[in-house]
C-alpha cells in the first residue's frame, strides 16, 4: 500500500483497486485462510479500497475425480490498459534457482522489485544448511511431491523437477552469504532495450 501510494502523491482522481486471484478449496484449507487473512489486512486499511476482483478458494476451484485444483494458476497485467488476463510463464525471471532456494529454506515472502529505481534487487539472503537434503534428493517424485507441497495434487508438471533442483542448489550453496553474494552487496537486474533482465553493477562496487 505504501509503495502504491508513493507513486500517486500527486494525483488528482482516481481510487485505490484490489484484485484477487488464486487459491482453491484444498484440503488444508489454506487458501482460505490466506484470502481471510488478506481481506482482513485490506479491511483495516485507512484507505478507501474497491475491490474488483475476487476470484479465489471455490470460486477459483474446479474438480475432477473428487480432486480440487485451481482453475487459474497465474495472471499478468497490462499496465498500460490494467487489462488483467489468465497467463502461464515460461520464464521466472533472473536467479530463479536462488530465489527458490531462499523460500525452500523458509524465508518469508518478499518483493524484489523496487518500482522507483525500476530494478529488480535480489538478496542478500542468508540461509542455514537445509536439514537433510542428501536424504531428501534420494526420494522419489511421489515422496517429494507429498512431503514438500502444500497441494500435492494440485502441483502443474514441473513441480517436482524444480524442488529436485532447487535442493541441489541448498546443497551445493550451505551458506550463500560469501559465496552467492560477493561483498555482501545485492545482485541487481534492470530491462534492456530489449525487455530483457540484464545485470548491472551494485553501487560502489
Amino acid at each position: 500500500m505504501n509503495s502504491i501510494k508513493s507513486f500517486s502523491d500527486h494525483a488528482q482522481c482516481g481510487r485505490l483497486e484490489v484484485h484477487l486471484v488464486g487459491g482453491f478449496s484444498d484440503d488444508r484449507q489454506l487458501s482460505q485462510k490466506l484470502t481471510h487473512q488478506l481481506l482482513s489486512e485490506f479491511d483495516r486499511q485507512e484507505d478507501d479500497i474497491h475491490l474488483v476482483t475476487l476470484c479465489v478458494t471455490e470460486l477459483n476451484d474446479r474438480e475432477e475425480n473428487e480432486n480440487h485444483f485451481p482453475i487459474i494458476y497465474g495472471i499478468a497485467v497490462n499496465i498500460k490498459t490494467a487489462e488483467i488476463y489468465r497467463a502461464s510463464f515460461q520464464d521466472r525471471g533472473p536467479e530463479e534457482q536462488l530465489r527458490a532456494a531462499r523460500t525452500l529454506a523458509g524465508g518469508p515472502m518478499i518483493s524484489i522489485y523496487d518500482a522507483e529505481t525500476e530494478q529488480l534487487r535480489i538478496g542478500p539472503y542468508s540461509w542455514t544448511p537445509f536439514p537433510h537434503v542428501d536424504f531428501w534428493l534420494q526420494q522419489d517424485d511421489k515422496q517429494i511431491l507429498e512431503n514438500l507441497s502444500t497441494s500435492p495434487l494440485a502441483e502443474p508438471p514441473h513441480f517436482v523437477e524444480h524442488i529436485r533442483s532447487t535442493l541441489m542448489f541448498l546443497k551445493k550453496y550451505p551458506s550463500p552469504t560469501n559465496t552467492l553474494f560477493p561483498g555482501n552487496k545485492a545482485l541487481l537486474y534492470k530491462k534492456n532495450e530489449d525487455g530483457l533482465w540484464e545485470k548491472i553493477s551494485s553501487p560502489g562496487s
